[in-house]
């Protein structure tokens, strides 16, 4: 639990803390922060893989064949599926910083401009990002990005996210396609000399959870689908 919260800490502040805003981006933090408790959960199951494998080998007068569990157990689990499953949620971290850091040059462009203008002495000639700029209760400032003004910011919220529906395709096909095989209730191995029967332990809790990833990404599909689909048809069909 305390490895989840301190997951979770940088994503919540990132999302609070922040001197820009634009469309959903509560959404895709909220929706970020979900898939890092679901995959914290997911992957429990799987936290003693090894020892929840265990093969029908005994030989009267001697010890178990090691060596031939080993075989098994990697014949059996021979995709990296953990490491992919952590790595496909850094490439959706990824496609959402994509975003925050094109909204940061945004800000940086914006406070350049007001800067020019202050020391020019021509406040009149303000740009169309500082026109966004709202006063907080504090003085701050929080620019909010009006989608409206500018198709090529536009194309550039629709990118990440269409590379965020990448990531969760690619890693719906390793959860689909990947793993329920290696999660059959019994293996039976094919090296010579190890042909055993093997019994993978709480298999259905194990299958589990990849039911519960393969939901959340369906999710996540969904809502940038949606999304896009909006952003399309509202700010470039109607601008």
């Amino acid at each position: 639990m305390a490895a989840i919260v301190t997951g979770l800490i940088p994503i919540l502040r990132t999302a609070v803390d922040t001197t820009a805003t634009y469309k959903c981006r509560s959404l895709w933090f909220g929706l970020l922060c979900v898939r890092l408790v679901v995959l914290f959960f997911a992957e429990l199951p799987f936290s003693k893989l090894d020892a929840d494998f265990t093969c029908n080998i005994s030989t009267p007068g001697s010890s178990t064949p090691d060596v031939c569990t080993k075989f098994c157990f990697n014949e059996r689990f021979d995709k990296p599926m953990i490491v992919a499953w952590n790595f496909m949620f850094v490439m959706v971290v990824i496609s959402v910083l994509l975003m925050e850091l094109f909204t940061s040059h945004l800000r940086t462009m914006a406070q350049k401009r007001s800067f020019r203008m202050k020391a020019d002495e021509k406040p009149e000639a303000q740009g169309t990002e500082e026109a966004q700029t709202v006063a907080t209760a504090g003085g701050r400032g929080k620019m909010i990005i009006d989608l409206h003004k500018d198709r090529g910011t536009v194309g550039f919220y629709l990118l990440s996210i269409a590379l965020r529906i990448l990531v969760e395709a690619c890693f719906l096909f390793l959860l689909l396609y990947w793993n329920p095989h290696a999660l059959r209730d019994e293996h039976t191995c094919t090296k010579e000399g190890c042909k055993y029967v093997c019994i993978l332990r709480a298999a259905p809790e194990k299958r589990m959870s990849i039911y519960a990833l393969a939901s959340i990404s369906d999710i996540i599909i969904a809502c940038s689908v949606l999304f896009c689909v909006y952003s399309i048809v509202h700010y470039l069909c109607n601008a």
